[in-house]
């Protein structure tokens, strides 16, 4: 690790708590629509929708309120009332308004690496929900840099880089997912960092065994101080 710089960190459910309040939404909808269909199939029209429209609404809770209002006009042929969009946009804003909780001993890492490594947050998702959360979370002041991005593919990661004015074997990447947070890293010669959260967004599973001499695996945030 001697030619390390810089190490960054997702921020749901890697820095805070995040998955579990989308799931309880989702549970909440598909209790609200289940007079149409079963909730496992409310739930899968939800996620199809859901993906659909990432490239034109991205991640975070608002596109996420969008697209539950467009799967329950699908499911219910159009026919939902006033009342039942008005209880979805509640529910959008109940998560927008959620407090942040921080995961076990995260801060206790980032006081251990400041001063030693750049520090930075790269993270999908809304830029004035997550710029919201990262304030409330009271970690702003340990990073470098923040960088909210609409997508986590090699070519974003390759501009982070370029941005942060060094090479992809001086970039350590730590996220709890292997799609997002992992793999594009290693594709590009930087160090990948997975710390698994207890709930993953189906969207971000990774089905197949991830083997690389540049990845690591560990079940707190913590044991990455053990490698630097």
């Amino acid at each position: 690790m001697n030619k390390l710089k810089v190490i960054a960190f997702d921020a749901d459910d890697t820095l805070w708590v995040n998955e579990p309040y989308f799931q309880e939404v989702e549970k909440k909808f598909c209790e609200m629509m289940e007079d149409y269909h079963p909730q496992h199939t409310i739930s899968r029209e939800l996620l199809k929708i859901e993906i659909a429209n990432l490239s034109l609404y991205g991640y975070g809770v608002k596109g996420y309120i969008l697209s539950m209002i467009e799967a329950a006009l699908h499911i219910s042929g159009k026919t939902l009332s006033i009342e039942a969009i008005q209880k979805i946009l509640e529910l959008g804003k109940e998560m927008l308004e959620k407090p942040i909780e921080l995961l076990d001993g995260v801060e206790e890492v980032l006081q251990q690496l400041q001063g030693k490594y750049r520090l930075v947050v790269a993270t999908k998702g809304d830029l004035l929900d997550q710029e919201r959360k990262l304030k409330k979370s009271g970690l702003e002041k340990y990073f470098h840099h923040i960088e909210i991005m609409s997508d986590k593919q090699e070519s974003d990661y390759q501009k982070l880089i370029r941005h942060l004015d060094i090479a992809p074997e001086e970039f350590m990447m730590i996220g709890n997912s292997l799609k997002s947070d992992v793999l594009p890293v290693l594709t590009l010669g930087g160090i990948g960092v997975h710390v698994p959260y207890h709930t993953t967004w189906a969207h971000e599973t990774v089905e197949h065994k991830v083997e690389h001499e540049n990845f690591y695996q560990f079940t707190h945030a913590n044991e990455v101080l053990a490698i630097l």
